[in-house]
Order: C-alpha cells, then structure tokens, then sequence
C-alpha cells in the first residue's frame, strides 16, 4: 500500500516513514509543503495520504486546503489527516466529501497498531475520526446532541470512528442487542433512519452534523 506524506516537521515525518515501513506501507513520497504534496500525488497516485493541517509558508489551514484539492483533482483519494489540535470548520470540510477520510491527533501516532488500523481503514475507503474530534464536533453541534445520553454520546463517538457493532459492544463490555438498542435511540433522537450498515451510518452522522454546522 503506497503512502504520500504531507508532513513539514522533519522529526515527526521520519518518524512516521519508519512507522509505516514497519508495518508494511510503502512510503513513496514524502513532502514538506502543498505544492510538493501535490505534484507527489499527481506523480506516485498512492493507496492513501497523511497531511498535517498546518503546512508553510503560514502554518494556518494549507495542509487541509491541499488535501480537499488533491480529493477534488483525484477523486475518491483516501485522506488522513493529522493535526495538534482540533479545528472544527476544518474538520468539517473535509468530512463533508465522502469515503477514505479520517482526521486525527497528532499524539494518536504513538498508539502504533491503531494508528496503523486507522490508515488502512481509510485506504479502504472507511471514516476514521479521533475521538476528541468527535466529540468537539459534537459540542459544536448543539442542542439535538444534548439530548443524547452518556452512553449514547460514547456509542456515537465509536461509530463515528468507522467501528461495528459487535466492536462497540467489546469495547463497551455490552451486549450486541444492548449496542442496536442504543443506535436505534441515537438515529431516533437525531431523525436519521436507523442503519446497521458501519460505513453507510457514519455518513449518515457526518452528513448530519455538517449539514447543520
């Protein structure tokens, strides 16, 4: 599986090449700023990306705006993307185009085989959100999330990150029916149509949140 880097930072960038060669990637390019991004997807068309959301020349939003560029010049381009800090808006746009997304914090990189599940999970086309991203989505939202329970709020967050229902329900030490119950609570409360499809649900969430954010 090729990867295409988008990192400035030359420790963390080599840190993660030496990451994911371990663990089977092949990393074709690896690049320091959004042109050089670019020209390497144009050149290598890799399995999936890993931008950093702030690149020169002002370390703002060019990471994220290079990456909806490369997803709108290669269409269905699978798109991780790292950042030290949550940005909602961000976050938001780039979850608003559909299949191989995911956005997580930086420090999620030392959690080596999850981080390694996340990037295949996106290569192939899954969602794969940082639960503090979830969860400061869902605090940006408002009022319909608040009316969701703990448990409710937990199970929406694991959803969102792209797991099944018999994970949720490992994770959570609950039953399977237990995890329906509570999806089913959670479209009914968010007036989406229940659905037990992973994917499929995950957009269903992402779609409501952006479509009112």
């Amino acid at each position: 599986m090729r990867v295409v880097i988008a990192e400035d930072n030359v420790l963390l960038s080599t840190g993660l090449e030496l990451l994911l060669r371990v663990k089977g990637f092949e990393v074709a390019a690896v690049a320091a700023d959004v042109e050089s991004f670019l020209a390497a997807v144009r050149t290598h068309r890799p399995d999936v990306t890993i931008v950093d959301v702030r690149l020169p020349p002002s370390f703002r939003d060019e990471g994220i705006r290079a990456a909806l560029q490369a997803r709108r010049d290669h269409p269905g381009l699978p798109v991780l993307v790292l950042s030290q800090y949550v940005e909602p808006v961000y976050a938001s746009q780039l979850l608003a185009t559909p299949n191989g997304v995911g956005y997580l914090l930086k420090d999620r990189v030392s959690r080596v085989d999850e981080f390694a599940e996340a990037l295949t999970r996106v290569a192939s086309g899954g969602t794969s959100l940082d639960p503090e991203v979830v969860a400061q989505l869902l605090a940006h939202r408002g009022d319909p999330i608040a009316a969701l329970t703990r448990r409710e709020r937990e199970i929406l967050a694991l959803m969102a990150q792209g797991h099944d229902n018999a994970t949720i329900g490992a994770r959570l030490v609950i039953t399977d029916n237990a995890v329906h119950k509570h999806i089913g609570n959670i479209f009914s409360k968010l007036g989406l149509a229940p659905t037990d499809s992973g994917h499929r649900r995950v957009l269903a969430v992402l779609a409501y949140l952006n479509s009112n954010a």
